[in-house]
């Protein structure tokens, strides 16, 4: 503001409106000046109480020209705004927040129940979609602003992140994602759940938000924390609750959940959740079923302890134990699961670890249906393998084989099948020696 001169009529007034991202001492006080007008929501205008405010320090400089320093009479003290019942009640109005008021994409305007739904309607997602949509963020290093909206269409806070990571349809604040969620407790949580801090005595000091993405321990007392927050979008391992005022954080769950994991109790589908849940640094449920299920292939001398949420060393020689079993070398010996080891774990197929204490599962039984072309190639080891084998010498055809036949796909089955394909009158393609539903279907008949 300048004054240029206390006792003309006409005096000028430059009026900078505070950057949001700025830290400064004189745009944190702006701020929270502007913190106790009326809100937009309320009737307010950003526009009218930027004349307001003119209007009231021309008042003041005029009275302070002329009264010696006092100040003018009638001036008006702000109303205390009310005090929000912490988890989002309709009965009461959010303060301004620092994550700022509720918006929909892109900023537009939410709709006049977005501040007091008592429930809003929440959209179907999974627990992998919600950590996935986390993790995007982190990827792209969104920068931290109170303003602004990213590509997607959300505010760049941390309840506008969680609000992305949720899928809904307008990025909220840590007093009304509540409206979204139900409360949990500390033992209850699992990725994809968040922990909220508001402080209903001063609610611009440091509300705030965090996905809970996995515990990275045992004892439980630290976490993989995917959060928003100054410079941008970090994913970390954090103390339980988080680093500061962390008795005052409060776990909940969106109501939107989908899938298996629903219940708390962690995936118990079959589908492969995707590569990326496993490796140094993962910390998450389907580690821990990975390394159930390898114990039960025979994988148990392999750990120490567990197996459990965390990633390990003991979880990767497990599981290139399994992928070596079934006759995969190289890159399909990696370590590191894929469709195919997942697909032959959960679905009990292939050779148990050797050596391992692990239950044998039982083999498929015999079928005259043609499996797949699939399981007949180099690298493959599976029981139709054996199967095709052991036909082929009940039928005559087994002078290729030195030893065996087994479960692992070799030269002698390829010639054996050759054998009998061109025992049939077939020539060309027809007599590669790799069986197709035609093969299948003579030898077994």
């Amino acid at each position: 503001m300048t004054l240029t001169d206390p006792l003309s009529p006409l005096m000028e007034f430059d009026e900078v409106e505070p950057e949001e991202d700025c830290i400064c001492g004189g745009c944190n006080a702006r701020r929270r000046a502007r913190l106790h007008a009326a809100p937009v929501h309320e009737g307010g205008h950003a526009a009218a109480r930027s004349v307001r405010r003119r209007a009231a320090v021309l008042m003041a400089a005029v009275g302070t020209a002329i009264g010696g320093g006092t100040a003018a009479a009638g001036s008006a003290t702000a109303a205390p705004a009310p005090t929000p019942t912490p988890g989002g009640s309709s009965t009461a109005q959010p303060p301004q927040t620092p994550q700022g008021e509720v918006s929909g994409l892109f900023g537009q305007a939410p709709g006049a129940r977005s501040f007091a739904a008592p429930r809003l309607a929440a959209q179907p997602v999974t627990r992998a979609q919600i950590i996935q949509r986390a993790q995007g963020w982190v990827d792209q290093g969104v920068p931290y602003s109170m303003g602004r909206y990213w590509s997607d269409g959300y505010r760049q806070d941390c309840s506008g992140f969680v609000s992305m990571a949720w899928g809904l349809g307008s990025s909220q604040t840590t007093w009304t994602l509540p409206n979204f969620a139900d409360r949990i407790g500390r033992d209850d949580l699992q990725p994809g759940d968040v922990l909220i801090y508001n402080n209903p005595t001063n609610p611009q000091a440091g509300s705030h938000v965090t996905i809970f993405g996995g515990w990275t321990d045992s004892s439980r007392t630290k976490y993989v924390a995917y959060e928003q927050t100054s410079p941008g979008t970090k994913k970390r391992s954090t103390p339980y609750a988080y680093w500061n005022n962390s008795g005052g954080y409060v776990p909940y769950r969106y109501t939107g959940l989908s899938g298996p994991s629903n219940d708390g109790g962690g995936p118990s589908a079959n589908a492969f959740p995707g590569a990326q849940y496993f490796g140094p640094g993962q910390n998450n449920a389907y580690v821990t079923r990975l390394g159930q299920l390898l114990v039960q292939r025979g994988g148990a001398r392999f750990y120490t302890e567990g197996p459990g949420p965390r990633w390990g060393e003991a979880d990767r020689k497990a599981t290139q134990a399994f992928q070596l079993a079934q006759g995969w070398r190289g890159a399909e010996a990696d370590g590191y699961p894929g469709k195919d080891t997942w697909d032959f774990l959960v679905n009990g197929k292939g050779r148990n670890i050797d050596g391992g204490g692990g239950t044998p599962l039982p083999p498929p039984p015999p079928t005259t249906a043609f499996p797949g072309t699939q399981y007949f190639a180099p690298g493959q080891n599976n029981d139709y393998v054996r199967q095709l084998g052991e036909q082929l010498v009940r039928k005559g055809f087994g002078g290729s084989y030195g030893v065996g036949p087994g479960p692992r796909w070799t030269e002698s089955d390829r010639r054996a099948v050759q054998a009998f394909q061109l025992a049939q009158g077939w020539r060309g393609a027809e007599a590669d020696g790799y069986p197709g539903p035609d093969t299948w279907r003579r030898l077994f008949s």
